[in-house]
């Protein structure tokens, strides 16, 4: 498969040899990734798992929407990706530049290769809005810069918050008729039923299909015991449910160990209950007894249900905050 004479990857005068990932780069792209990361300290890191899953995606195709550059060493400085799902206009970016390559406009020649990429891919008949959506770290300046001088604008900040399991933890019981019940393989597609449901009017949620939704709950720090739903006992019905994964390299990271919520959602005719600190109690108490010194979770800052204020609560505090940006996807608007 050829790349279309419209979508060009960048050229020689970046300093970088430019061409589709393969397999044979994880290792050097994983590489770069921890690179990247030990600079910016985002608040959440690409597993290997992540990036391999980049390469197999059925909606998407290597040879056409990735691209990683490398210098004349062969060792990987610069990459970018662009994904999106089955009908959907909102294409979404990945991509960095090694640290101590920055200020040269590689990321700058990569933003506009994701945009004509994701221009490219449209077909006319995606559903909602055609947008690039890429995400920065707010602290991390130079990436804001290069995405509002492109002419990105912001549409959403997330904020992720961790919370020390030291001392008494809050102990919030579920209702009465209500218990817990722990993931496993025979209820996952009634996790992602709910799953579904449950975020079917948040912002930029889309369905998860059953591939994107084993890759979750297959993925190397998906963590079943910590993962459980709430369920009406007298009905056997979903009323909420939490997914939980473990990194091992955050102690490197940030200092610590963490368990982390990675989805949890209530069911439109279970809100109201207080079901989300129940959960979180739940989990803190699983995260302790498994040696964790921490629980953590990322929150859209402005979402309407009021979740910041009941991790603030539940005595969550912010670490670090992410910012969502939109390119419209229109003729003729490319990147400054």
């Amino acid at each position: 498969m050829t790349v279309p004479e419209n979508v060009q990857r960048p050229g020689p005068q970046t300093g970088l040899i430019w061409r589709p990932i393969t397999p044979e780069d994880l290792d050097g792209w994983y590489a770069l990734i921890r690179r990247m990361a030990e600079t910016d300290k985002p608040g959440w890191v690409e597993d290997r798992a992540d990036l391999e899953h980049i390469l197999v995606r059925p909606n998407d195709h290597p040879a056409l929407d990735t691209l990683l550059g490398h210098d004349t060493g062969g060792t990987p400085r610069a990459f970018g990706s662009v994904s999106a799902n089955p009908g959907s206009g909102r294409v979404l970016g990945f991509g960095g530049v090694d640290p101590q390559w920055r200020r040269r406009g590689i990321g700058t020649a990569v933003y506009r290769w994701q945009a004509a990429r994701a221009r490219n891919r449209l077909t006319g008949k995606e559903k909602g809005e055609k947008v690039l959506r890429s995400f920065a770290e707010e602290d991390n300046a130079s990436h804001v810069a290069l995405l509002h001088s492109a002419g990105a604008k912001v549409v959403r900040y997330f904020t992720e918050m961790t919370r020390p399991l030291q001392g008494d933890l809050p102990q919030v019981p579920l209702p009465e008729g209500m218990e817990f019940v722990t993931f496993h393989a025979d209820l996952s597609e009634r996790f992602r039923l709910a799953h579904n449901e449950a975020f079917l009017d948040h912002w930029g949620s889309e369905p998860r299909d059953p591939e994107s939704w084993k890759f979750t709950v297959t993925h190397p720090q998906f963590r079943a015991d910590w993962s459980f739903a709430v369920v009406d006992k007298s009905s056997g019905e979903f009323a909420a449910y939490q997914l939980a994964s473990f990194d091992p390299e955050t102690k490197q990271i940030f200092g610590y160990t963490e368990g982390y919520t990675e989805l949890l959602g209530v069911l439109r005719n279970w809100r109201g209950m207080r079901l989300t600190p129940a959960m979180l109690s739940e989990a803190m108490n699983r995260f302790l007894a498994s040696g964790m010194e921490h629980a953590g979770l990322g929150v859209d800052t402005e979402n309407p249900s009021g979740a910041l204020r009941i991790y603030e609560q539940l005595g969550y505090v912010p670490v670090s905050r992410q910012i969502t940006f939109d390119l419209p996807l229109v003729p003729g608007n490319s990147p400054s």
